[in-house]
């Protein structure tokens, strides 16, 4: 008998690719895809734990689904991911009415944990970092995941321990999936449609697999054996980290044509005070240096950053290092955001916690500052032409929505199919997107 299920996902990327999985895990259970939690026998939230009202965020949408519990006989509840890894006791403790929690690194065992909270009263919990790694438990991609661009997690976990971030403790330890395994996805979600593939992980250029002959590989060595698969056109990786920054990989930014010229490497701040508090590992030079190489490297180069503002003891003047790094290296996009402390992070028991109106008022000072950047870079590629991979239908009768080379959505009236690379000459620039006409069919590289 068929079953449905809905996932609802919170953050970053890599919990889309999880919660992908987690519905190729489910499928022999006989579930299939339900519209909404209403439809639904299982619900999935696949959690975020960066920031504070991610946390929070999930405690409300379980009183929202606790009605529903108490309405449909059989309604399962799993919390999954990082806020389920941080804080699985303390959701058991105040929604006992949930009925698996599960964390990343062990949803794996969900056909085996949804057994059992069927069975018995009470909550399933498995926040394990198990010995076994979870890619060697999971089934292959199933066609459901179908999609011109696809994720692909290639490495997970994080050894920086920056203080602000609980990453470390909810993902464990930097882990390399086998150059095989990797190769092998890609394969199949390339003969599914799969024309770009982004490769991901917490940091993703701290990617050390192994190869057949047991040799450990970089990513720049990795994105170049994915390059020779037939039918991939684009390779896209996130997040990085600048201290993991290699010339390997730099040398693929200049060498190879499907490595898009789009990166994202946070920076979170431009003083070298904060960076030092934040243990980054890196200075706001040693930035602009791997900022350097990289363009020299692949002069179209787009860059996009995470930042932090208000981070314990920050000063006016430590900002304001900030907004000059943003103004002499210039972005296309970024994630900004307020600090939070994160129970159980060295950040969150520092001295010069920043008052909550210091840090809005500097937000909103780094935000226009970044939204004029991607503005401008934007309006700078009008009248250019460029390949766009069309990725899904627009909002209106025969629109196409895909995107260029520095990841802008790009919108086309008519012309070419989803699936399909098409040269774009982008015209006008809206809210949200790029209005663009398609020119003709486009090679997989750059502008034009």
């Amino acid at each position: 008998m068929t079953k449905r299920l809905f996932i609802k996902t919170y953050g970053c990327q890599m919990n889309v690719y999880d919660s992908a999985r987690m519905a190729d895990v489910l499928a022999p259970l006989g579930y299939a895809a339900a519209d909404t939690p209403d439809d639904a026998d299982l619900v999935i939230l696949n959690t975020c734990h960066i920031r504070e009202k991610a946390s929070e965020k999930v405690f409300s949408e379980l009183g929202r689904l606790r009605p529903l519990k108490a309405a449909k006989p059989g309604f399962m509840i799993t919390v999954a991911g990082c806020t389920a890894q941080a804080e699985g006791e303390e959701i058991v403790r105040r929604m006992p009415f949930v009925d698996v929690v599960v964390g990343p690194q062990a949803y794996h065992r969900l056909p085996e944990l949804v057994a059992r909270a069927s069975r018995a009263a009470g909550t399933a919990l498995d926040t394990d970092f198990p010995v076994e790694s979870k890619f060697d438990h999971l089934p292959a991609a199933s066609a459901a995941t179908e999609a011109p661009s696809a994720f692909l997690t290639v490495q997970e976990g994080c050894d920086k321990f920056c203080t602000f971030c609980v990453v470390p403790y909810t993902r464990g330890a930097e882990f390399s999936r086998p150059v095989a395994a990797i190769e092998a996805e890609a394969r199949r979600l390339v003969e599914r449609g799969a024309r770009e593939i982004t490769l991901l992980g917490q940091n993703v250029n701290a990617f050390h697999g192994r190869d057949g002959s047991g040799a450990e590989i970089g990513l720049g060595a990795l994105i170049r054996r994915l390059a020779r698969i037939d039918g991939l056109e684009r390779i896209r990786y996130t997040t990085s980290h600048p201290r993991d920054v290699d010339e390997a990989l730099i040398a693929a930014h200049r060498e190879e044509p499907k490595l898009m010229p789009y990166l994202h490497l946070p920076v979170q701040a431009g003083s070298d005070r904060v960076l030092a508090a934040m243990n980054r590992g890196h200075t706001a030079e040693s930035y602009r240096r791997i900022v350097e190489r990289l363009r020299a490297a692949q002069p179209d180069l787009a860059l996009s950053s995470d930042f932090i503002v208000g981070f314990p003891g920050e000063s006016e003047a430590d900002f304001e290092a900030t907004l000059a790094l943003v103004r002499e290296i210039g972005f296309v996009a970024a994630f900004s955001f307020k600090y939070s402390a994160r129970p159980g992070t060295p950040a969150a028991m520092m001295d010069g916690q920043v008052p909550e109106p210091v840090k809005d008022e500097r937000l909103r000072r780094l935000q226009a500052l970044l939204r004029e950047q991607t503005d401008l870079f934007n309006r700078a590629c009008l009248g250019r032409v460029v390949p766009v991979l069309l990725e899904r239908p627009g909002r209106h009768p025969g629109q196409l929505v895909g995107r260029s080379p520095w990841l802008q959505p790009v919108h086309v009236n008519s012309g070419g199919a989803i699936g399909e690379v098409r040269a774009v000459r982008l015209a006008r620039v809206s809210a949200n997107s790029i209005a663009g006409e398609v020119v003709e069919r486009a090679p997989a590289g750059a502008a034009a």
